[in-house]
């Protein structure tokens, strides 16, 4: 079970930072993600990372701006969001999948097998 955090109404240039809290015993196995879902669009790539955590992609609309993490302690990814735009308003979704290579990251919604509900950002102009 994956369960997102942080979600907020912001000001253009504001940051936030979104948790996903996994619930299992393995989440070291398990390669992460964040997408997101503005009304009317397609579900998109935001960003992920390793089961390690030593590799991150990210998509072209949020590098330099936001950062992906995670905590394997805590069982916890989270998404740093800086210098936040009204074009990323949308709901943002934590996703998981299962690898046996630490160092992979998949970046295509059907590389997910889990997928959490969904926190809502918010960004005014």
């Amino acid at each position: 079970q994956l369960v997102e955090s942080g979600g907020g109404l912001v000001q253009a240039g504001a940051s936030l930072r979104l948790s996903c809290a996994a619930s299992g015993r393995t989440f070291s196995s398990f390669a992460m993600g964040w997408f997101r879902q503005a009304p009317g669009e397609e579900r998109e790539f935001v960003a992920a990372i390793s089961s390690r955590g030593d590799n991150t992609r990210y998509a072209e609309s949020v590098k330099g701006r936001f950062t992906i993490s995670r905590d394997n302690a805590k069982n916890t990814v989270y998404l740093q969001m800086n210098s936040l735009k009204p074009e990323d308003t949308a709901e943002y979704y934590c996703a998981a999948r299962w690898t046996a290579s630490g160092s992979s990251t998949f970046t295509a919604r059907n590389d997910y097998n889990y997928w959490g509900q969904g926190t809502q950002v918010t960004v005014s102009s």
